[in-house]
């Protein structure tokens, strides 16, 4: 699969670097301008990117994402009629990502579609227990010398594929209904990186005492049926500069298709996003409100901390923590099987310009980031393995071994703060830049970057 994969896209970037080379070459003969300056893109774009990274355990990360745009005959720009993009990256230890999506608003009539088919595959993942501040931040190899903790990290692999389709809602402007399907398979393990053999992890200690059970230790599949309504006034979908976009999903999941072992909820999920010019459309103040809790049923702990949304800004759609809710804050560290979360920027667009015939923006984006769990997950479970609990090693000076499961702490709010830098090519393609600090230890006590592409919201 994977070498199908990269197949695909080097035969997309060359018909892309084709398909731009002939565009260019009738641009310079006709450039034609909108009110603003740009210039009005019409047909095939491309935006072929590298994918770059390193980390001390992964590897060097290497890879290939192309965004590709069709802009019709230029009457809707910078809207595009449909976009496609495909990355495929890995890490020289092993792990990856391949990923093919689609957002078509313009190809059916009053129909949007949205097509996402992800392969994640990570040897690293975070795993910091449940209900945010109740776990415990107890790690037997902090402060170890020559030891590089495992204790808060699984091997994960996972397979999406998401559907969503959006039309209006009896010719009220601006509102739309909407629905989808979602599959979703996961496989989870320990970490089996070289150098964590024989570490003991948070996740064996789960499972050992009950709190994660044995039918869903490994993971499992999920699908989901997902109805909704949508609310959009934004001037723009990818960098908007005002408007609102409110969106409501009621979802049903089953695991009937992998295992039917029980774990069949409905849930619901409310995203608010408001956009306020504040200066032109320079300088806009952006806010989003997010809310997801679960109403009836149970779900496996291998899917608390998906988002469910019916189309996605970000390649992740996991939270809270991380890059796409709280950015600063441990991803995965805040999991509950109901969670709120609120995110505040001011989105500077300090200057834009062109450049190999596209239209490009540099913009500074300070944030700040808030959330918490409202509806806990196997709390009970947690406190009973805390008080049946006894260490079997020495503590270090100034650990509580006491507090593996549960630490005692109320949840409160998670909150980090931080600045971002984005470059964005014809209002659509926004390669992005973010730095962001956890307020309370507790989250994290490193300032944590993350490189990728698109705002938050």
């Amino acid at each position: 699969m994977k070498k199908h994969l990269l197949l695909f896209l080097a035969l997309i970037l060359a018909v892309g670097g084709f398909a731009q080379g002939e565009q260019k070459k009738k641009a310079k003969k006709e450039k034609t301008y909108n009110e603003k300056g740009e210039i009005i893109k019409k047909g095939w774009n491309f935006g072929p990117l590298p994918v770059v990274g390193f980390d001390a355990d992964l590897g060097f990360q290497y890879g290939l994402c192309c965004d590709i745009f069709n802009y019709g005959d230029g009457s809707r720009y910078p809207k595009y009629d449909y976009k496609f993009n495909v990355e495929a990256s890995r890490y020289t230890k092993g792990s990856g990502v391949f990923r093919f999506y689609s957002d078509m608003p313009y190809v059916v009539k009053d129909t949007k579609l949205f097509f996402d088919v992800t392969y994640f595959y990570a040897k690293k993942y975070e795993f910091f227990g449940f209900n945010g501040f109740e776990a415990s931040t107890f790690d037997p190899y902090a402060g170890l010398e020559d030891v590089k903790s495992g204790y808060h990290f699984i091997n994960r692999n996972q397979f999406r594929f998401v559907g969503s389709m959006q039309r209006p809602f009896f010719h009220v402007p601006n509102l739309n209904w909407t629905a989808g399907l979602a599959y979703y398979n996961t496989k989870v393990d320990r970490i089996n990186l070289e150098g964590y053999e024989g570490q003991v992890t948070l996740y064996e200690n789960y499972v050992n005492a009950g709190i994660i059970k044995e039918d869903e230790a490994h993971g499992g599949s999920t699908a989901q049926l997902r109805l909704g309504l949508v609310y959009d006034s934004r001037d723009h979908n990818s960098d908007p500069t005002r408007g609102i976009y409110a969106e409501y999903t009621f979802v049903g999941s089953t695991d009937w298709l992998g295992g039917n072992n029980g774990y069949n909820n409905l849930s619901e999920t409310v995203l608010w996003r408001h956009y306020i010019p504040v200066y032109r459309d320079k300088l806009t103040f952006a806010y989003r409100l997010g809310l997801q809790h679960c109403i009836v049923g149970s779900s496996p702990w291998y899917m608390i901390n998906n988002l469910n949304t019916m189309f996605f800004q970000k390649m992740y759609t996991e939270g809270l923590g991380g890059s796409v809710t709280l950015r600063g804050v441990n991803r995965n560290g805040v999991l509950g099987e109901g969670f709120a979360f609120g995110n505040l920027e001011m989105r500077w667009r300090i200057v834009g310009f062109q450049l190999i015939n596209q239209n490009w923006q540099v913009a500074l984006n300070p944030f700040f980031d808030a959330g918490a769990v409202i509806q806990p997950f196997r709390e009970e479970e947690m406190k009973k393995a805390q008080e049946e609990y006894e260490s079997p090693i020495d503590p270090l000076p100034g650990q509580e071994v006491n507090k593996v499961y549960y630490s005692g702490d109320k949840e409160s709010l998670h909150m980090a703060a931080g600045c971002g830098l984005k470059l964005i090519m014809n209002r659509n393609l926004v390669v992005s830049v973010d730095l962001g600090k956890a307020l309370d230890k507790r989250d994290g006590e490193k300032l944590k970057t993350f490189i990728g592409f698109n705002y938050v919201f």
